[in-house]
């Protein structure tokens, strides 16, 4: 299991949450957990213009001196690059319940340093035209993060129907599922039944034997990848799904590239910001990366900003009498909940299927439930029903984490996500005494969720692919301006993360918002909603250092 570097968006998570669930919890707890995000939707360098000359060894992000900077592609385009650029896509309806959305396949170099016709990929593109009044501004693709989030489904199932009515009447809505991802020639790693016994194997071991196991499951998910996805592996970068955006750009006919990216998107948008600068037109990085960062602090990171969002968990079950946690206190919280994982260690809980919760799939579960504060009222529901012995619902969520289905298929959401998160950062860690000696310090960032963090890090040690990227710090000098939008109690990309990218980001103006979940744009602030639509329809930025509640 892998349950760190996984940057989903909220809204989306939330609303899946609801339409799972919803049967099993109140009426009252549905509807809230369904409120801001009504729809369908869980984490490089110097030399050569656009790549990563070397790369910074794992655990050095206090001794690694000076950051390389992430540098511009030459705007002269490469006359070996013409056809990809000067294609036309074939659009047609996409049919059924998609009807009203166009589709269509982009063709991209597999690799853009040495062009073959024959090893292109095949990108999936679906877009919603511009419905008016007003004058049309041109594509304004979007991408939910991840990385391993369907972009298309993101489109299709939200952003189309609930992004403001405003920005839908002047922009075609337009989304691309990134290389590698759900539609786009898919990374697949495992059948449905080994994802299964991947998803519950043990992420807390406690003998030499579990470690044995635990590294056992992460190279059989590195060798099924590379089985299933040859030479595909290798080409999954950030670096090289910016690049293909920047050809879907060109081929739409737009001059700039606007663009609302969430969670990992955030970070998937200022790379394109720092390869192509002078072709950024209005972006909005919600959720904000910072790319500064090594794959260690990324993780420990996250492992402290979801006990901040367990910390206003508990301080709002306190509130409610079926609070399942004694008197809402954080301290109290978290012992209750390493009491429970430890519990399941021993005695997984029944579910009324075949499969039962261990501890690592309800960590999972009380993970999901943290991107979005509308789900609480399911998490305590989960929670208090697993005291009386039923552990379903907390394994539904696990499963909206890892995109299960109730007939037992998962999206390649979890493949896609390794195999971009290990080709960008090296590995947090070389092996099991590195984790070992880490995890005092992530069970101090949080000591109910730490030690599943620092052994889930451990997964990209066994990557069948060297890692092309490495931390870097992106200017994009030039750019037009960038609004980067950070909530201060954000669990999944800390709001330090914001402020750091907005002030690498030569143009970057920072947008606060005042409160829990993972991400901000439509989600229930009018303030924050307000600034980032009217810089979206005017190109206008909000004040610098703007506050929202």
């Amino acid at each position: 299991m892998d349950t760190s570097r996984l940057f989903r968006t909220s809204g989306t998570l939330a609303a899946t949450a609801a339409l799972l669930i919803s049967a099993a919890v109140s009426g009252a707890a549905a509807s809230a957990a369904a409120a801001p995000g009504a729809a369908a939707a869980r984490p490089r360098g110097v030399g050569e213009p656009g790549s990563f000359a070397s790369l910074l060894p794992p655990e050095a992000a206090d001794e690694q001196g000076p950051l390389p900077e992430l540098a511009p592609l030459p705007a002269a385009l490469p006359r070996a690059l013409r056809p990809y650029y000067d294609q036309r896509l074939a659009w047609h309806s996409c049919g059924g319940k998609r009807a009203d959305f166009e589709c269509a396949t982009l063709r991209a170099p597999l690799d853009y340093e040495a062009p073959r016709s024959h090893d292109d990929v095949k990108l999936a593109v679906s877009r919603k035209k511009a419905t008016g009044p007003g004058k049309r501004l041109g594509a304004l693709m979007v991408n939910p993060g991840g990385p391993g989030g369907s972009a298309i489904g993101f489109l299709q199932e939200y952003a189309a129907s609930s992004y403001p009515g405003a920005v839908r009447a002047q922009y075609d809505m337009v989304a691309m599922d990134p290389r590698g991802v759900a539609a786009s020639q898919p990374v697949t790693c495992l059948s449905d039944k080994e994802m299964d016994a991947y998803a519950q194997v043990d992420t807390t071991p406690d003998d030499a034997a579990e470690v044995r196991e635990l590294v056992a499951s992460f190279k059989k998910f590195a060798q099924g990848c590379a089985a299933r996805s040859g030479k595909l592996l290798g080409h999954v970068s950030t670096v090289e799904a910016a690049r293909d955006m920047d050809v879907l750009r060109a081929v739409l006919g737009d001059d700039k590239l606007h663009y609302v990216g969430a969670s990992y998107g955030t970070f998937l948008g200022a790379t394109y910001a720092g390869l192509f600068p002078s072709r950024v037109g209005r972006l909005v990085l919600d959720g904000a990366m910072d790319p500064a960062l090594d794959a260690r602090r990324i993780n420990r990171d996250q492992t402290a900003g979801f006990q901040t969002a367990l910390a206003s968990f508990a301080a709002d079950c306190a509130q409610h009498e079926d609070c399942p946690l004694e008197g809402g206190r954080t301290d109290v919280a978290g012992v209750r909940l390493q009491q429970f994982f430890q519990r399941l260690d021993q005695h997984p809980l029944d579910t009324g299927t075949p499969r039962r919760l261990t501890e690592s799939l309800a960590t999972t579960g009380v993970i999901s439930a943290m991107y979005d504060e509308t789900t609480w009222p399911i998490l305590r529901k989960a929670l208090h029903n697993a005291q009386t012995g039923d552990g379903a619902l907390l394994l539904r969520l696990s499963d909206l984490y890892y995109e299960r289905d109730q007939r037992g298929h998962y999206t390649n959401l979890m493949p896609a996500n390794s195999a971009v998160n290990c080709l960008d950062l090296p590995p947090a860690f070389r092996g099991p005494a590195a984790v070992r000696r880490a995890v005092p310090d992530f069970e101090k960032a949080s000591p109910a969720l730490g030690a599943s963090f620092a052994w889930s890090a451990l997964s990209c040690a066994y990557w069948p692919v060297r890692a092309t990227g490495g931390p870097h710090r992106i200017p994009a000098r030039g750019a037009a301006p960038i609004l980067v939008v950070g909530t201060t109690r954000d669990p999944a990309t800390p709001y330090p993360w914001a402020r750091a990218l907005a002030s690498q980001l030569s143009s970057g103006r920072l947008l606060t918002y005042d409160g829990d979940g993972h991400t901000a744009y439509t989600r229930g602030s009018r303030c924050v909603d307000g600034a980032i639509n009217d810089y979206l329809l005017t190109g206008t930025p909000p004040p610098a250092s703007r506050h929202c509640s």
